[in-house]
């Protein structure tokens, strides 16, 4: 009561209320009669209330100025000492916000180095904070929350706003970057237990970048859309094409292309033309996946995992539009144009299985990105069956383009041999009875070399499984063609010796294809030759014999027709 006294007369003549060094005694005087004090009717003891709540301040603000004096000094005892003291008032919120801003004060000096300095500063403080404070995870909780809501949120502003609406893309960079390191930081500063909330870190980033994050992948698409578009006019400038709508009809695009490209329609006369421009690029394609693959990474990081296969099936869809659609289609449908008619008058340039080639080069890389990359990120949604079936039918769009113009490409092909032999091969060939004056005829000669240089070109630009069928395709219009080519003629013995010669050569031909059933069909053929040469009387053995045996009777008559013997030696009885 001696004390209170004191605080009733208002004169202080202890000891402890006048020497400085014993303000810690004197604070603990005066936090027991402020309790004390709050339980007094403020009518009669209002003056001596109002002595006590003064010096209670008078003495809290000296023991804050104390503690901030002695973390100057690195003093960890009597900042220990002081912070106990400090506990009992209401002005402890202010010493650890003391000690907060102080620790703060003395960081931060290279903003590049931030995330750095910010686990430094908090391995060092949380060292402090253990020895000082009676709860360290709530004082460490409040010194990150501070890092975060000033020093990293203004650093975040400050490199975001700079580029927001000049550099979309160094600004996805920098989000990406800086969210990342962001979320990278939870990992060691969770060790010092920031509370009892396990989203404390979460959150506090979350709001940070709230703002940047709501309109991320409205910015992302955006960018990849310009970017998109600057690689692939990039490309058509470099090629002087400009690039045109196909679906104005059919004439108008031929003019266009004529007008702006060597592509030529018909007959390829066109010296330019044997260039065989295919407008697909093989570098345009890698680009806009490197592209697509730094937004599926960036996509990953800055969307939250409800909205994560939307916004990847976003990125998917500009990529399937920019690269499938508008390259690889495109240039499939300029081929496809380009291919010369069935029956062309000059040596067709059938580049279009470049086309073929590079096409399935560069959905291949498609295919890949769209596996290690896109189907991690939807797989889990429903987006993951929706991203299959759309690939499934740009691919199958694709499929039934190039078979397409794959089967013109032979028919082409086929169309210039039925050329070489309408314009290179005599009757005389084979109606001569002179003996002959070489292995075949030069018809044979030039139609096989043409051969060959096609079977060259479809191995070079097609693979696996492809090959095979289009080479069975090509071998069989070439038995068709040959066939159909001997029925023209009538042959002397000698002329179908001749015939037999080049039928062999042709047979060789076909070996080359490695198919089978077309080798096959030319050991048959040579065998029906036979027929234009055998005696009369051993025509009917012939006909029984292993290669011809199940064949139509009319087949064999066919041929048998076509020798110059036919009626005078009376042939035709044996199919009667």
């Amino acid at each position: 009561m001696k004390y209170f006294d004191e605080f009733l007369t208002g004169k202080f003549t202890s000891e402890v209320f006048k020497n400085q060094y014993k303000v810690r005694e004197a604070a603990d005087i005066v936090h027991k009669l402020h309790l004390i004090a709050q339980e007094l009717p403020y009518d009669r003891f209002a003056a001596v209330k109002g002595r006590i709540v003064s010096k209670y301040h008078s003495i809290e603000q000296e023991l804050l100025s104390e503690f901030t004096e002695a973390h100057k000094n690195n003093d960890i005892a009597k900042m220990k000492d002081l912070a106990l003291t400090l506990s009992h008032f209401k002005g402890y919120q202010y010493c650890i916000d003391a000690f907060i801003d102080e620790s703060i004060s003395n960081a931060f000096y290279n903003r590049n180095e931030i995330f750095t300095e910010i686990t430094t500063l908090c391995a060092k403080v949380y060292k402090v904070i253990l020895e000082v404070f009676a709860a360290p995870e709530q004082v460490m909780g409040k010194l990150v929350t501070r890092i975060y809501q000033y020093k990293l949120s203004d650093h975040v502003n400050s490199k975001l706003k700079e580029h927001r609406n000049t550099d979309p893309e160094k600004y996805l960079q920098h989000l990406y970057q800086l969210y990342g390191k962001t979320v990278e930081l939870a990992t060691p500063l969770s060790q010092y237990k920031l509370g009892s909330d396990s989203n404390f870190l979460n959150k506090i980033t979350k709001n940070i970048f709230k703002t940047y994050l709501d309109s991320y992948i409205t910015v992302e698409e955006s960018f990849l859309k310009e970017k998109a578009m600057l690689i692939s006019q990039r490309f058509y400038d470099s090629k002087n094409h400009t690039k045109k709508q196909l679906h104005s009809g059919i004439q108008d695009l031929k003019a266009v292309i004529t007008d702006k490209t060597s592509i030529r329609f018909g007959i390829s006369s066109s010296s330019d033309q044997n260039t065989g421009e295919t407008y697909l690029s093989q570098e345009l394609a890698i680009n806009l996946l490197q592209e697509t693959k730094m937004g599926f990474r960036r996509c990953k990081t800055l969307s939250s995992v409800s909205d994560l296969p939307g916004n990847a099936c976003r990125i998917f869809h500009l990529l399937l539009d920019y690269l499938c659609k508008q390259h690889i289609e495109y240039a499939i449908d300029l081929g496809l144009l380009a291919i010369p008619s069935s029956d062309p008058k000059n040596e067709p340039n059938i580049y279009f299985l470049d086309v073929v080639q590079q096409t399935n080069t560069i959905f291949h890389l498609f295919e890949k990105q769209f596996s290690d990359t896109l189907l991690p990120l939807v797989s889990s949604s429903p987006s993951y069956s929706d991203c299959l079936q759309k690939k499934k039918k740009v691919r199958e769009t694709m499929e039934v383009q190039l078979d397409t113009g794959i089967e013109k490409c032979l028919q082409s092909a086929i169309g210039w041999m039925r050329q070489i032999l309408r314009s290179t091969q005599r009757k005389s060939d084979f109606t001569t009875d002179l003996p002959p004056q070489q292995q075949y005829t030069n018809a044979c000669q030039n139609v096989c070399k043409y051969f060959k240089k096609v079977i060259e070109a479809i191995r070079t630009s097609l693979d696996g499984n492809n090959v095979e069928a289009v080479l069975k395709e090509l071998g069989r219009h070439f038995h068709r063609l040959i066939y159909e080519h001997l029925q023209q003629y009538s042959f002397t013995s000698t002329g179908g010796m001749m015939a037999i010669c080049d039928v062999n050569e042709y047979r060789i031909c076909a070996l080359q294809l490695k198919i089978p059933f077309v080798s096959s069909l030319f050991e048959v053929l040579h065998s029906l030759c036979n027929l234009l040469v055998v005696a009369p009387e051993n025509l009917k053995q012939v006909c029984s014999g292993d290669q011809l045996a199940n064949l139509d009777r009319t087949i064999l008559h066919t041929f048998v027709q076509l020798r110059s013997d036919y009626k005078s030696a009376r042939l035709a009885k044996n199919f009667a």
